[in-house]
């Protein structure tokens, strides 16, 4: 058994990978803090506490230019300044209108295939998936499995029982953990808002049926 101290030092050793869901993550702060202004590299530094930052790896949907240009130039706009943040990476994926509902396609495969991927690589040691899905809960077991740890990031009224139940780690927000991770101005511009493509989610012990079937 490893002291105190040997752990702490395995621990500050540790390189950690970070998967941000965009869209489960626009929608729960906007849900429970009223704004979405994040300061990307700040809220990263949090999550990574005194360990070594691998990568942030965002993903969401790209807005189509041709249906909605004015929304395509903000979330433009929104993206500048996350390329403009040290070592975070953005992976788009597209949508599809199911009548007027635009429907987000491919974002969790990327998001489960990098996670799995980066960890039979070896990249990291621990992965914070920012995310309440239940849908990435058999991904999250695949890389347990390889012997990575695994914690999941979400609000408590956001984040899915199986998900929550297979994780090594739980950080749990509430709106005072963004107390000192917003942008400096107070109300979020245009530019922060993200795509609200409709998905199926989960609350603990009842179902967020919001993708049409």
């Amino acid at each position: 058994m490893k002291s105190d101290g040997q752990h702490s030092v395995s621990q500050l050793t540790d390189r950690v990978a970070i998967f941000i869901d965009g869209s489960n993550l626009y929608h729960s702060l906007d849900e429970n803090c009223n704004r979405f202004d994040l300061d990307f590299g700040a809220f990263a530094d949090k999550l990574v506490k005194d360990r070594t930052l691998f990568r942030v790896y965002y993903y969401n949907v790209l807005r189509d230019p041709d249906r909605n240009h004015q929304a395509y130039q903000d979330q433009q706009k929104f993206l500048t300044a996350l390329y403009n943040t040290s070592y975070l990476e953005i992976r788009l994926g597209s949508s599809k209108m199911r009548g007027d509902v635009a429907v987000e396609k491919g974002v969790d495969i990327m998001l489960a295939t990098d996670l799995l991927r980066f960890a039979w690589e070896g990249l990291y040691d621990v992965a914070i998936l920012v995310s309440g899905d239940a849908d990435f809960a058999y991904a999250v077991q695949a890389v347990k499995d390889m012997g990575k740890h695994v914690e999941v990031a979400a609000f408590p009224s956001n984040l899915a029982w199986d998900l929550a139940n297979i994780a090594d780690e739980r950080e749990l927000f509430t709106p005072g953990y963004f107390s000192d991770l917003w942008s400096r101005k107070r109300e979020p511009a245009r530019g922060n808002s993200q795509p609200a493509p409709q998905r199926r989610g989960w609350r603990f012990g009842r179902p967020r049926n919001t993708d049409p079937e």
